[in-house]
């Protein structure tokens, strides 16, 4: 039965039922519940089975790509059984559904990536097998150690520990920002930016609802923090100009110091044995200058590189 004197929910969140994508979910409720000062049950949690979340034996970008996070949520929200979509920010596609639209990124938590079963890059073991099924750390770790030899991990972060553990593999890469929202922070050893770069949009929680609910936009840009948008739209930007696919491998780091922007990007050929690199400093919103870095790196775009970024189609 149905408790009377409960709230009735003021918002319906979607989310993924991954225990992270859950975990991403409950600190949404929690910031909409501070700033507006209400109760827990006024915002209810609607879990939804991802096509993502269903076939874990294949690489992402042959099943599908970064729609596969989406489209179940997309197709709640635009038949209005959710009022809103909370997604991990970096399995977004970059190019969205126009009747869509981001009210609210979260603030940025640790964007690095952690290596699980070494100490650093150096020290993963000669030959040693690497577990990952995302281009850009397969990329980038071959450019770096061309000794290791790369196998497909998917699953969740329980999933992929669990893996590990079988001996499936010797090391893998899970990002910080998910180990923390899960409590298990003390997984791994973060990469430092100096010697590895990492995804676009990582450690972000993004918030979508209907481009045309203008009630639900001013309820959720409450909680938008604008540091983190700032960063976030221009490495979309970037990730827009570059062309790119789940399939193309590259690493983009963007930060906000003071009223500028600084952004670091390189791209790989997948077996890690080119690589190209750029950087720009600029205003926040001057996307412009994130154009003119993308037309440059794609200028100076490899062989083995070009085919994978819009200079290759």
């Amino acid at each position: 039965m149905t408790d009377a004197s409960a709230p009735r929910p003021k918002l319906r969140l979607g989310t993924r039922n991954s225990p992270l994508a859950m975990a991403q979910a409950h600190e949404t409720r929690a910031r909409l519940c501070a700033a507006h000062g209400w109760a827990e049950e006024e915002v209810e949690l609607v879990p939804v089975l991802a096509s993502g979340d269903k076939v874990l034996d294949r690489p992402l970008s042959e099943i599908g790509g970064k729609a596969l996070w989406t489209k179940e949520l997309d197709q709640w929200l635009g038949e209005g059984r959710i009022g809103v979509s909370v997604h991990s920010a970096k399995d977004v596609e970059t190019i969205r559904p126009a009747e869509f639209h981001f009210p609210a990124f979260l603030p940025r938590a640790d964007r690095r990536d952690c290596l699980v079963g070494a100490a650093s890059i150096a020290a993963i073991p000669h030959g040693a097998v690497v577990g990952t099924s995302a281009p850009r750390r397969a990329a980038q770790l071959l450019n770096l150690r061309p000794d290791c030899k790369v196998v497909t991990f998917r699953g969740n972060v329980a999933t992929r520990l669990a893996k590990l553990q079988a001996g499936e593999a010797d090391v893998t890469f899970l990002a910080a920002a998910g180990l923390e929202r899960l409590g298990e922070s003390g997984v791994g050893h973060p990469l430092g930016s100096d010697e590895w770069i990492p995804a676009a949009a990582q450690g972000v929680i993004a918030i979508e609802c209907r481009a045309g609910d203008a009630a639900t936009t001013a309820l959720l840009a409450a909680i938008d923090h604008a540091p983190t948008r700032a960063e976030l739209e221009a490495e979309r930007a970037l990730l827009a100009e570059l062309g790119g696919t789940c399939h193309s491998p590259v690493a983009v780091l963007c930060e906000l110091a003071g009223d500028a922007l600084t952004m670091r990007a390189a791209l790989f050929s997948p077996d890690g044995a080119e690589r190209i690199e750029g950087s720009a400093t600029f205003a926040p919103g001057d996307h412009a200058k994130v154009a003119a870095l993308a037309a440059e790196l794609l200028g100076r775009a490899t062989p083995g590189i070009a085919p994978h970024f819009r200079s290759g189609k």
